[in-house]
């Protein structure tokens, strides 16, 4: 009886055992994914805030929580059952997507970098004199499209990542990582979106270190926006060129990997990673800035793109 029953319990933990190495395996795989996917999570924390530039103050953290919900619901309604199908019935097409989203992203890139060169150029902003009810929704609608093309891509990065995991692990490692993702953005959007809000209120309080560290939080709100435009389009340029990259070499075309990673060969690890950063991000430039130059050659590019 004892005998049983000890053997029942050495069964129990092994499967204890199984089911926290499996817990553990499925949250550095979905690190990884999260991790993969940063540079576009960047620029979505980059793009955000500006839809809710000009909103009164009390409808900004519930305007965010609208955009938050909807991108969440891009990504598990939307986004994720269309990934898994894919990755389950025809694997093959993941690189070419994820090659045609890095296509995008160098594209939005490079026309930033064409915007600030020449004064021209796509910005992500919202119309920032409109007001009222039908407004808010106007630009909650547009933020959560453009989210959505964001949250394509990471996902897609994302499960790229962990293909070589079975269904279910995937499925929860891209649930988890479109909860982490989502609530890091939007969380850190909030803080962002509301800086401002706290140096104002103080700058009203008697001590002089606060009133100090009120008026550098409000100072410093549109530096730090600024700088989060460039580090975006960096990353959008770095993770679009490198996908690319990584892309042409799964493809068959391994010359230009092999370029690079003959380049890298005596680097430490720090310097190999900065090397490869930067080719990348050429090559996301040179390669947004001929699609940039297709899109004003063709007539609904001009149409769209053109001066006003």
């Amino acid at each position: 009886m004892s005998a049983g029953l000890f053997g029942l319990l050495d069964d129990v933990a092994a499967l204890a055992r199984l089911a926290a190495a499996s817990v553990d395996d499925i949250g550095a795989a979905a690190g990884r994914a999260t991790a993969k996917a940063a540079g576009v999570v960047i620029d979505d924390t980059a793009v955000t805030p500006q839809y809710v530039h000009g909103i009164a103050a009390d409808r900004e953290l519930p305007m965010i929580k609208r955009i938050a919900l909807g991108s969440l619901r891009n990504k598990l309604l939307f986004i994720l059952p269309a990934a898994l199908l894919l990755s389950q019935f025809v694997p093959w097409l993941l690189t070419p997507i994820l090659m045609l989203g890095a296509t995008y992203l160098c594209f939005e890139g490079a026309e930033k970098v064409v915007g600030l060169l020449f004064g021209k150029g796509k910005s992500h902003a919202a119309p920032t004199a409109a007001v009222g009810e039908d407004a808010e929704k106007q630009m909650t609608s547009g933020a959560i499209r453009t989210d959505f093309i964001l949250s394509a891509e990471i996902m897609v990065i994302a499960l790229n990542e962990v293909a070589d995991q079975s269904f279910w692990p995937r499925l929860i490692i891209l649930i988890v990582v479109a909860f982490v993702i989502t609530a890091a953005v939007y969380g850190v959007v909030a803080l962002i979106v509301k800086m401002d809000d706290v140096g104002l209120a103080l700058t009203q309080r008697a001590s002089a270190f606060a009133q100090k560290v009120g008026r550098g939080l409000v100072v410093g709100m549109p530096k730090l926006l600024a700088a989060l435009s460039v580090i975006g389009t960096v990353a959008m340029l770095w993770v679009g060129g490198h996908i690319l990259l990584v892309g042409t070499d799964t493809l068959g075309w391994h010359a230009p990997y092999g370029f690079v990673h003959h380049l890298e060969e005596g680097l430490n690890g720090v310097l190999a990673w900065l090397l490869n950063t930067a080719i990348s991000a050429v090559i996301g430039l040179v390669v947004g800035s001929v699609v940039v130059a297709v899109v004003h050659v063709l007539p609904f590019g001009k149409k769209k793109h053109g001066p006003d």
